[in-house]
């Protein structure tokens, strides 16, 4: 599960409008038929429409200055694995969605009217999503571009020959990129990964947008918050203020599996990829102490889905994570190998 939290913005400022971000979610329904289309959503509401998700969360910003963000943006991506638990995505995934704002709610350290807050006190509205493409930030993009670069640089080569422009064997430069194409390190159905390229195989997600102020357009809840969980004195009354990231991640996890059933590993877990940031000492000794089992289970997934890497770790951190990593695999190959595990 990989959720990220981020207020809209257009440059250096935050947009005046989400009608930007709706037309962007919307744009997976172009040329579908009415009954193939996923429609917005709220916790009670079906079947949506773009234009009043834009004029209910624009018409939700009261005394809100240009330079604070009017909505938030919560993408929630299941695994693939977590994905064969659902019987059907749409359907399951907006059940799960319901869930997890009535858990999104209960990450605020703020009361309204005295009593804690609801998921009836948000204003949100969510879609699913079945398609992604690569982006130029994807791993398989930047590690495929030395080889995109060469094969544009011979493709520039091979014009200019047809152009009478330089000399050249145009055959022999063809076989070049024909040998770059195969030799880049990412492809997908024996074709090499390009940006834009959609994505094989369930890429089920969810696109949630929440308003910044409360559903009576009175209070400000903000998850972007730097203020984790405390109190503050307002007007001589102490008031609780914050949101609390860590809680509302683990929710999710808990609340995704008590909900479909899963079984998540270790090397799954929010708290274990948060360890291996902080302290990749700690996350591998934690999973060296697993039952055989598990601990297969955990290094199986790690070769299929890469290292349990969050954006933005410490390069320092990065590779003393991937000395340890290298030197404990050596030593679990053999039990990898003779597990009846299979993923």
């Amino acid at each position: 599960m990989y959720i990220t939290i981020t207020a809209q913005k257009l440059g250096k400022t935050y947009g005046q409008s989400s009608a930007g971000f709706v037309a962007y979610l919307e744009k997976e329904n172009q040329g579908l038929e009415q009954e193939e289309m996923e429609h917005f959503f709220n916790q009670y509401g079906d079947e949506i429409s773009a234009k009043e998700v834009v004029n209910e969360i624009d018409g939700n910003t009261a005394k809100l200055k240009n330079k604070e963000p009017k909505f938030y943006s919560i993408t929630v991506s299941p695994s693939k694995y977590e994905l064969t638990r659902l019987e059907n995505s749409s359907a399951d995934l907006k059940r799960y969605t319901r869930e997890l704002m009535k858990d999104y709610v209960k990450c605020f350290n703020r009361e309204i009217n005295g009593r804690a807050i609801t998921v009836d006190d948000i204003k949100y509205y969510a879609k699913i999503e079945h398609q992604r493409t690569f982006k130029g930030t994807d791993r398989q993009i930047r590690e495929n571009q030395p080889y995109a670069t060469k094969i544009l640089q011979l493709k520039n080569h091979i014009r200019k020959i047809e152009n009478g422009e330089r000399i050249g064997n145009i055959d022999k430069l063809k076989l070049k990129i024909g040998k770059l194409e195969r030799d880049a390190p990412h492809q997908q159905n024996g074709i090499r990964i390009v940006q834009g390229m959609q994505k094989a195989g369930n890429q089920s997600h969810i696109h949630i947008i929440v308003s910044r102020k409360d559903a009576t357009n009175s209070v400000s809840l903000s998850p972007g918050s730097k203020y984790k969980s405390s109190e503050v004195e307002m007007h001589g009354k102490k008031v609780g203020r914050g949101f609390d990231r860590d809680m509302f991640f683990e929710k999710a996890e808990k609340t995704f599996d008590k909900t479909f059933g899963y079984q998540r590993n270790f090397a799954e877990t929010y708290k274990a990829r948060k360890d291996f940031v902080k302290n990749p000492n700690l996350y591998f000794a934690a999973l060296m102490k697993l039952p055989a089992n598990e601990k297969a289970m955990a290094f199986k997934l790690m070769h299929k889905t890469g290292l349990p890497v969050i954006p933005n770790i410490p390069t320092n951190q990065a590779q003393m994570a991937l000395r340890i990593f290298k030197r404990l695999r050596q030593g679990v190959d053999v039990a990898i190998k003779s597990s009846s595990i299979g993923i």
